[in-house]
Protein backbone atom coordinates (compact mmCIF):
# COMPACT_ATOMS: atom_id res chain seq x y z
CA UNK A 1 0.00 0.00 0.00
CA UNK A 2 1.39 3.27 -1.14
CA UNK A 3 1.48 5.97 1.60
CA UNK A 4 0.05 9.51 0.94
CA UNK A 5 2.76 11.66 0.14
CA UNK A 6 1.03 14.20 -2.61
CA UNK A 7 -1.23 16.84 -1.37
CA UNK A 8 -3.71 18.89 -4.25
CA UNK A 9 -4.38 22.27 -3.79
CA UNK A 10 -7.24 23.74 -6.22
CA UNK A 11 -7.05 27.47 -6.21
CA UNK A 12 -7.53 28.55 -9.03
CA UNK A 13 -11.20 30.34 -8.17
CA UNK A 14 -11.84 33.63 -8.66
CA UNK A 15 -12.89 34.59 -5.42
CA UNK A 16 -16.05 36.49 -6.23
CA UNK A 17 -17.79 36.38 -2.45
CA UNK A 18 -14.83 38.66 -1.45
CA UNK A 19 -14.16 41.36 -4.19
CA UNK A 20 -13.00 43.56 -4.18
CA UNK A 21 -10.49 42.22 -2.31
CA UNK A 22 -9.65 39.57 -4.62
CA UNK A 23 -9.62 41.25 -7.98
CA UNK A 24 -6.01 41.16 -7.74
CA UNK A 25 -4.80 39.12 -4.90
CA UNK A 26 -5.96 35.29 -4.82
CA UNK A 27 -8.51 34.68 -1.77
CA UNK A 28 -6.13 32.03 -0.55
CA UNK A 29 -3.56 35.06 0.15
CA UNK A 30 -6.33 36.20 2.73
CA UNK A 31 -4.89 36.62 5.96
CA UNK A 32 -6.15 34.78 9.09
CA UNK A 33 -3.78 37.17 11.90
CA UNK A 34 -0.75 36.72 10.36
CA UNK A 35 -1.04 33.80 7.89
CA UNK A 36 -2.51 33.26 4.32
CA UNK A 37 -5.03 30.75 3.93
CA UNK A 38 -3.17 28.80 1.79
CA UNK A 39 -0.44 28.21 4.56
CA UNK A 40 -2.58 26.72 7.08
CA UNK A 41 -3.55 24.74 4.36
CA UNK A 42 -0.20 23.38 3.62
CA UNK A 43 0.91 23.34 7.22
CA UNK A 44 -1.52 21.10 7.91
CA UNK A 45 -0.74 17.97 4.83
CA UNK A 46 3.27 18.72 5.95
CA UNK A 47 2.72 17.78 9.57
CA UNK A 48 0.42 14.31 7.73
CA UNK A 49 3.59 13.41 6.12
CA UNK A 50 3.14 14.82 2.98
CA UNK A 51 6.00 16.37 0.76
CA UNK A 52 4.60 17.54 -2.32
CA UNK A 53 2.01 20.12 -3.01
CA UNK A 54 0.47 20.17 -6.22
CA UNK A 55 -1.47 23.81 -7.01
CA UNK A 56 -4.00 23.85 -9.35
CA UNK A 57 -3.99 27.89 -10.17
CA UNK A 58 -5.45 30.24 -12.80
CA UNK A 59 -4.52 33.71 -13.86
CA UNK A 60 -3.60 36.43 -11.08
CA UNK A 61 -2.29 33.57 -8.75
CA UNK A 62 1.28 34.36 -8.82
CA UNK A 63 1.24 35.53 -5.63
CA UNK A 64 0.65 31.89 -3.92
CA UNK A 65 3.84 30.89 -5.89
CA UNK A 66 5.93 33.97 -4.96
CA UNK A 67 4.65 33.00 -1.18
CA UNK A 68 6.19 29.47 -1.00
CA UNK A 69 9.28 30.54 -2.86
CA UNK A 70 12.41 31.51 -1.08
CA UNK A 71 12.12 35.61 -1.11
CA UNK A 72 16.26 36.49 -1.64
CA UNK A 73 15.70 40.46 -1.04
CA UNK A 74 13.45 40.26 1.96
CA UNK A 75 15.49 37.70 3.90
CA UNK A 76 18.82 39.82 2.76
CA UNK A 77 17.16 42.88 4.71
CA UNK A 78 15.76 41.11 7.29
CA UNK A 79 19.42 39.48 7.98
CA UNK A 80 21.04 43.01 7.72
CA UNK A 81 18.95 44.94 10.16
CA UNK A 82 19.31 41.84 12.76
CA UNK A 83 15.73 40.84 12.88
CA UNK A 84 16.26 37.19 13.14
CA UNK A 85 12.72 36.10 14.33
CA UNK A 86 11.29 37.58 11.49
CA UNK A 87 13.71 36.08 9.03
CA UNK A 88 13.03 33.06 10.43
CA UNK A 89 9.24 33.38 9.49
CA UNK A 90 9.74 33.84 6.25
CA UNK A 91 12.24 30.83 5.61
CA UNK A 92 10.24 28.61 7.33
CA UNK A 93 7.00 28.81 5.42
CA UNK A 94 7.48 25.53 3.50
CA UNK A 95 9.99 23.13 5.48
CA UNK A 96 13.16 22.31 2.90
CA UNK A 97 11.95 18.98 2.16
CA UNK A 98 8.90 19.80 0.66
CA UNK A 99 8.58 20.03 -2.97
CA UNK A 100 5.60 22.53 -4.35
CA UNK A 101 4.37 21.87 -8.31
CA UNK A 102 2.28 24.21 -10.20
CA UNK A 103 0.07 23.47 -12.89
CA UNK A 104 -2.78 26.13 -14.77
CA UNK A 105 -6.30 24.91 -14.96
CA UNK A 106 -7.20 26.45 -18.47
CA UNK A 107 -10.78 26.78 -17.95
CA UNK A 108 -13.09 27.02 -14.65
CA UNK A 109 -14.51 23.55 -15.22
CA UNK A 110 -15.24 22.96 -11.55
CA UNK A 111 -13.54 21.06 -8.60
CA UNK A 112 -13.22 17.93 -10.15
CA UNK A 113 -11.86 19.23 -13.43
CA UNK A 114 -9.09 20.96 -11.08
CA UNK A 115 -8.87 17.14 -9.60
CA UNK A 116 -8.28 16.03 -12.70
CA UNK A 117 -5.37 19.04 -14.02
CA UNK A 118 -3.28 16.70 -11.40
CA UNK A 119 -3.26 13.91 -13.03
CA UNK A 120 0.54 14.01 -14.76
CA UNK A 121 1.57 15.20 -11.15
CA UNK A 122 0.02 12.77 -8.97
CA UNK A 123 0.47 9.87 -11.41
CA UNK A 124 -0.81 5.75 -9.79
CA UNK A 125 -0.15 7.10 -6.19
CA UNK A 126 -3.05 7.96 -3.80
CA UNK A 127 -3.27 11.62 -2.64
CA UNK A 128 -4.74 14.29 -0.77
CA UNK A 129 -7.12 17.06 -1.66
CA UNK A 130 -7.52 20.25 0.62
CA UNK A 131 -9.67 22.97 -0.16
CA UNK A 132 -8.36 26.13 1.80
CA UNK A 133 -11.58 28.08 1.88
CA UNK A 134 -12.14 24.99 4.82
CA UNK A 135 -9.52 26.10 7.71
CA UNK A 136 -9.80 23.32 10.38
CA UNK A 137 -8.36 23.83 13.61
CA UNK A 138 -7.99 20.70 15.90
CA UNK A 139 -5.44 21.10 19.35
CA UNK A 140 -4.65 17.44 18.78
CA UNK A 141 -4.01 15.93 15.43
CA UNK A 142 -5.14 17.73 12.78
CA UNK A 143 -7.41 16.89 10.15
CA UNK A 144 -5.38 15.33 7.55
CA UNK A 145 -3.35 13.44 9.90
CA UNK A 146 -7.12 11.99 11.13
CA UNK A 147 -7.55 11.14 7.58
CA UNK A 148 -4.53 9.65 6.44
CA UNK A 149 -4.52 7.09 9.49
CA UNK A 150 -8.51 6.28 8.26
CA UNK A 151 -6.96 5.85 4.48
CA UNK A 152 -3.89 3.22 6.83
CA UNK A 153 -6.47 1.39 8.45
CA UNK A 154 -8.97 0.91 5.97
CA UNK A 155 -6.90 1.27 2.08
CA UNK A 156 -10.03 3.19 0.89
CA UNK A 157 -10.49 6.75 -0.38
CA UNK A 158 -12.15 9.08 2.75
CA UNK A 159 -14.27 11.70 2.34
CA UNK A 160 -14.03 14.53 5.73
CA UNK A 161 -17.47 15.34 6.60
CA UNK A 162 -19.36 16.85 9.42
CA UNK A 163 -22.70 17.56 10.70
CA UNK A 164 -25.19 19.89 8.96
CA UNK A 165 -28.62 21.51 9.00
CA UNK A 166 -30.56 19.72 6.74
CA UNK A 167 -31.99 23.08 5.93
CA UNK A 168 -28.28 23.53 4.32
CA UNK A 169 -27.81 20.63 2.70
CA UNK A 170 -28.40 22.44 -0.74
CA UNK A 171 -24.62 24.20 -0.35
CA UNK A 172 -22.81 20.62 0.06
CA UNK A 173 -22.39 17.41 -1.10
CA UNK A 174 -24.65 15.00 1.30
CA UNK A 175 -23.10 11.51 2.09
CA UNK A 176 -24.96 8.42 4.00
CA UNK A 177 -23.83 4.82 4.50
CA UNK A 178 -23.61 2.63 7.12
CA UNK A 179 -21.32 3.41 10.45
CA UNK A 180 -18.68 1.00 10.95
CA UNK A 181 -16.76 2.35 13.30
CA UNK A 182 -16.43 5.57 15.75
CA UNK A 183 -16.71 8.45 12.87
CA UNK A 184 -16.43 6.44 9.83
CA UNK A 185 -18.81 4.90 7.86
CA UNK A 186 -18.63 3.36 4.53
CA UNK A 187 -20.40 5.59 1.97
CA UNK A 188 -22.99 4.52 -0.49
CA UNK A 189 -24.51 7.32 -1.35
CA UNK A 190 -23.30 11.14 -2.24
CA UNK A 191 -25.43 13.95 -3.49
CA UNK A 192 -24.22 17.66 -4.70
CA UNK A 193 -26.20 20.15 -3.44
CA UNK A 194 -29.51 18.33 -2.24
CA UNK A 195 -32.51 19.84 -1.63
CA UNK A 196 -33.34 19.29 2.25
CA UNK A 197 -36.25 16.98 1.69
CA UNK A 198 -33.50 15.07 -0.88
CA UNK A 199 -30.85 14.52 1.48
CA UNK A 200 -29.78 11.30 2.31
CA UNK A 201 -28.72 12.42 5.97
CA UNK A 202 -27.49 15.37 8.05
CA UNK A 203 -23.20 14.39 7.11
CA UNK A 204 -22.07 16.94 4.57
CA UNK A 205 -18.37 16.81 2.55
CA UNK A 206 -16.27 19.50 3.34
CA UNK A 207 -12.77 20.21 2.28
CA UNK A 208 -10.71 17.54 2.29
CA UNK A 209 -10.37 14.29 0.72
CA UNK A 210 -7.92 11.24 -0.02
CA UNK A 211 -8.62 9.70 -2.99
CA UNK A 212 -7.60 6.55 -5.18
CA UNK A 213 -5.53 7.48 -8.91
CA UNK A 214 -8.91 5.55 -10.07
CA UNK A 215 -10.31 8.81 -9.56
CA UNK A 216 -9.20 9.92 -13.08
CA UNK A 217 -10.91 7.63 -15.01
CA UNK A 218 -13.96 8.31 -13.84
CA UNK A 219 -13.81 12.08 -13.47
CA UNK A 220 -12.68 11.78 -17.59
CA UNK A 221 -16.32 10.52 -18.04
CA UNK A 222 -18.21 12.73 -15.78
CA UNK A 223 -20.09 14.94 -17.21
CA UNK A 224 -21.02 18.31 -16.29
CA UNK A 225 -23.00 18.53 -13.03
CA UNK A 226 -24.74 20.96 -10.83
CA UNK A 227 -24.33 24.72 -12.05
CA UNK A 228 -22.46 23.13 -15.45
CA UNK A 229 -18.86 22.29 -13.41
CA UNK A 230 -17.65 18.84 -13.77
CA UNK A 231 -18.23 18.12 -9.94
CA UNK A 232 -16.19 15.86 -7.65
CA UNK A 233 -19.20 14.18 -5.80
CA UNK A 234 -20.17 13.19 -9.39
CA UNK A 235 -16.83 11.14 -9.68
CA UNK A 236 -16.72 9.67 -6.59
CA UNK A 237 -19.86 8.54 -6.78
CA UNK A 238 -18.81 6.55 -9.42
CA UNK A 239 -15.90 5.51 -7.91
CA UNK A 240 -17.86 3.99 -4.93
CA UNK A 241 -19.26 1.25 -7.61
CA UNK A 242 -15.90 0.20 -7.94
CA UNK A 243 -14.18 0.50 -5.00
CA UNK A 244 -14.51 1.05 -1.06
CA UNK A 245 -15.05 4.59 -0.05
CA UNK A 246 -15.09 5.96 3.54
CA UNK A 247 -16.42 9.44 4.77
CA UNK A 248 -14.95 10.25 7.84
CA UNK A 249 -16.58 12.52 10.79
CA UNK A 250 -13.27 14.52 11.65
CA UNK A 251 -12.32 15.73 14.83
CA UNK A 252 -12.12 20.12 14.60
CA UNK A 253 -13.60 23.10 13.93
CA UNK A 254 -14.04 23.85 10.44
CA UNK A 255 -14.49 27.50 9.56
CA UNK A 256 -15.92 28.06 6.33
CA UNK A 257 -13.36 31.54 5.10
CA UNK A 258 -15.57 31.19 1.46
CA UNK A 259 -17.92 33.04 3.80
CA UNK A 260 -16.98 36.76 4.64
CA UNK A 261 -18.98 35.76 8.07
CA UNK A 262 -16.65 32.68 8.45
CA UNK A 263 -13.48 34.09 7.50
CA UNK A 264 -14.53 37.02 10.11
CA UNK A 265 -14.62 34.29 12.65
CA UNK A 266 -11.69 32.68 12.19
CA UNK A 267 -9.63 35.74 12.33
CA UNK A 268 -11.79 36.76 15.93
CA UNK A 269 -11.24 33.23 17.70
CA UNK A 270 -7.44 32.58 16.22
CA UNK A 271 -6.98 36.03 17.19
CA UNK A 272 -8.22 35.35 20.73
CA UNK A 273 -5.66 32.04 20.89
CA UNK A 274 -2.32 34.26 19.15
CA UNK A 275 0.01 34.20 22.06
CA UNK A 276 1.39 37.51 21.14
CA UNK A 277 -2.40 39.07 20.62
CA UNK A 278 -4.85 37.23 22.52
CA UNK A 279 -4.64 39.35 25.66
CA UNK A 280 -4.96 42.31 23.86
CA UNK A 281 -7.17 40.95 22.21
CA UNK A 282 -9.76 39.77 24.65
CA UNK A 283 -9.52 42.97 26.51
CA UNK A 284 -10.36 45.45 23.43
CA UNK A 285 -13.55 42.88 22.44
CA UNK A 286 -14.84 43.28 26.28
CA UNK A 287 -14.66 46.83 25.70
CA UNK A 288 -16.73 46.75 22.82
CA UNK A 289 -20.61 47.95 23.12
CA UNK A 290 -21.33 47.99 19.37
CA UNK A 291 -23.71 44.92 20.02
CA UNK A 292 -26.69 44.94 21.73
Amino acid sequence: MKSIRKAVFPVAGMGTRFLPATKANPKEMLPIVDKPLIQYAAEEAVAAGIDTLIFINGRNKRSIEDHFDKAYELEAELEARNKSKLLKLAQEVIPSHVNCIYIRQSEALGLGHAVLCAEPAVGNEPFAVILADDLIINNGRNCMEQMVKVYNDYHGSVIGTQTVAREESDKYGMVAGPVISDGISLLEQIVEKPAAADAPSDQAVVGRYILTPGIFDKLKTTGRGAGGEIQLTDGIAALLQDEKVYAYSFEGKRYDCGSKLGYLQANVELGLAHPELKDDFCRYLKSLTLCD
